[in-house]
């Protein structure tokens, strides 16, 4: 496989002349640090997702430190050349991005995010974000995590705002990572008017949705000519005092040549599935769970809607679980498999030796997308 792949490019390179172009162009365009850290062991033994009882203060202050860091640490030539050109002058105020880094699988990453990975000063990431994604941020960023889940917030989300304009504030380069895209169910749009409201330049760069890459993982088409006009993206949660419009969303896609798609529907299932049944969709209809898609640790569960809580239970899959419902679910190889032999959970492949574990599902980890695309440089 073509290294210009390996972050999302669709250009394969097969061809020696193609392949040379290839290096040439992306060498101009990928100013790619190269990764100093042992990825999978750094991975290991680095707690990615602990809640930080460090104040704002606390991290504005370790920013500084490292950014001082770095300075002091400038090859000579660097400086003699610093002390040639007169001083630019210093932004006031830092530029935000907000990144989406898609459904998990780090091969699904687009160039755009990695670039801004290896340049960030600061990263502000989500509980979403893989491991392997994690491990491609270049060891001179302050990472923060600021994840939420269901129940336990590890900041507000005014704090993470606060943040932002905080670290933007200091003139450093801040990376917000998300899982999926930003602005599909990310809270990007609210983050983008707070800031921008208070004069921070934001920049988006998309990332894969988990409905597309996850269907597309399964073989499930979103849409197909006879079974499925349009598709329609939920989400199994509702802002506080908004459960009334929820409901009421929910019943209006019950739609047999819809598919549906819920976003963080694991909570939600059992109130899902009697809303849809008693708005008229069959229980018949196909549906699939899909616990962490695109990973190696990837657990899908096939069943008729009226059957799938059940089989989700039995099979305890866990939040982060897509939920696709729809007649396109049957084109899905699992389910044909599933229907087969009797059995709704598809999981992941028999244990692979160490060397082959930590991959995303092009057969891909974290270490591998930085030392390939680095070879271009």
């Amino acid at each position: 496989m073509a290294s210009p792949r390996v972050a999302g490019s669709s250009a394969r390179c097969t061809a020696p002349v193609v392949r040379g172009r290839c290096r040439r162009h992306f060498a101009s365009t990928l100013p790619l640090r190269p990764l100093r850290r042992p990825v999978l062991a750094q991975a290991k033994s680095q707690s990615w997702y602990q809640a930080s009882s460090a104040s704002p203060d606390d991290l504005l202050q370790l920013l500084r430190e490292r950014r001082q860091a770095a300075a002091d640490n400038l090859p000579a030539s660097s400086e003699q050349q610093q002390q040639q050109q007169p001083a630019a002058p210093v932004p006031r105020l830092g530029t935000v991005h907000l990144v989406g880094t898609g459904p998990g699988d780090p091969s699904l990453l687009t160039l755009k995010s990695v670039q801004l990975m290896q340049s960030a000063d600061v990263v502000l990431y989500d509980r979403l974000v893989s491991e392997d994604i994690l491990s491609l941020v270049h060891p001179g960023a302050l990472m923060v995590y600021v994840g939420k889940q269901r129940g336990f917030h590890t900041r507000t989300q005014d704090e993470i705002h606060e943040l932002l304009l905080q670290f933007a504030g200091e003139g450093a380069t801040v990376l917000r990572l998300k899982g999926g895209d930003p602005y599909v169910f990310g809270r990007g749009g609210e983050e983008v008017q707070y800031l921008e409201a208070r004069g921070v330049t934001v920049r988006v760069v998309p990332g894969i949705t988990a409905a597309s890459g996850i269907s597309a993982e399964l073989g499930i088409p979103l849409t197909h000519r006879g079974l499925a006009t349009s598709v329609r993206f939920l989400t199994g949660h509702s802002r506080e005092g908004g459960e009334g419009d929820l409901d009421a969303t929910i019943a209006a896609c019950a739609d047999p040549h819809t598919t549906l798609v819920v976003y963080m529907g694991l909570g939600t299932l059992p109130a899902l599935t009697a809303q849809l049944g008693a708005a008229g969709l069959p229980l018949d209809t196909p549906a699939v769970a899909v616990e962490r898609g695109t990973t190696p640790e990837q657990r899908a569960v096939y069943a008729p809607l009226g059957a799938l809580r059940a089989e989700v239970a039995a099979a305890t899959l866990a939040s982060p679980t897509l939920i696709v419902i729809g007649q396109v679910v049957a084109l899905s190889p699992g389910w044909a498999r599933a229907q087969a032999s009797g059995v709704a959970l598809d999981g992941p492949q028999p244990a692979q030796p160490a060397a082959q574990q930590r991959r995303g599902s092009s057969g891909f980890h974290a270490g591998e997308v930085v030392r390939l695309v680095g070879k271009l440089r």
